[in-house]
């Protein structure tokens, strides 16, 4: 309910004031489960993709701020949720495991999961290599997974910057990756990395961003 009434406000707001650029829009399923893979600039990303994607799109936030005290907290949490993210504990040491469990669940329940293969956002708006994550999810659950090209948003709200600011933005939604049947016969850990290797290609093809120096080491896993 939260969910709907703020998405209802938000996303024709936003748009209104930010105007972003969205394109491929045609290329999201609209049902089913599905993963959405971004690359990452901006703590804004979390929220720009929900708001412009055709459907809900479900991310891990971290837990504290869902458990802020006072006004202020509630807030916080009630901000957090409408957008329909879910708290994670990242200083669990289980926290990795805690977000594919996660994950798994929500594409369960045939809904889209958003993440971001870099792991952490590009201090330094170059691409990086990809972590296979991604693609034990896909992988796993057996959904395509989408990829998400973001351009704009280190500006819309830099690394030090408390509040978005005016900023073009641009997102461009890839065509569907399906990896049904494509790597039987092929070890786990090649699979996981070839499927990965797959996924940042394409989000690379939709931002043209610079490639860190590292991006084409390519060992079997990671």
């Amino acid at each position: 309910m939260l969910y709907e009434v703020l998405h209802s406000v938000v996303p024709p707001l936003a748009r209104a004031v930010w105007r972003p650029t969205i394109e491929g829009v045609a290329n999201v399923p609209l049902t089913g489960p599905v993963l959405f893979a971004s690359n990452h600039l901006s703590f804004a990303d979390s929220v720009v993709i929900p708001i412009v994607a055709p459907r809900k799109v479900v991310f891990l936030a971290k837990a504290e701020y869902f458990t802020g005290p006072g006004i202020k907290g509630r807030l916080s949490k009630a901000w957090f949720e409408g957008l329909g993210m879910v708290p994670v504990d990242r200083s669990d040491t289980r926290a990795a495991l805690n977000s594919l469990d996660v994950a798994l669940e929500v594409l369960g329940r045939g809904e889209a999961f958003g993440i971001y293969p870099e792991g952490t956002r590009s201090r330094d708006g170059r691409l990086y290599r990809g972590r296979t994550g991604v693609a034990q999810l896909a992988l796993t659950a057996g959904v395509p997974v989408v990829p998400v090209g973001l351009t704009g948003t280190d500006e819309l709200q830099p690394v030090d910057a408390r509040f978005p600011r005016l900023a073009k933005v641009t997102v461009r939604f890839g065509r569907p990756l399906d990896f049904t049947g494509r790597f039987e016969g092929v070890a786990p850990g090649r699979a996981r990395r070839e499927a990965t290797d797959e996924i940042m290609d394409a989000i690379h093809a939709l931002t043209g961003q610079e490639l860190a120096g590292a991006y084409n080491e390519r060992p079997v896993d990671a």
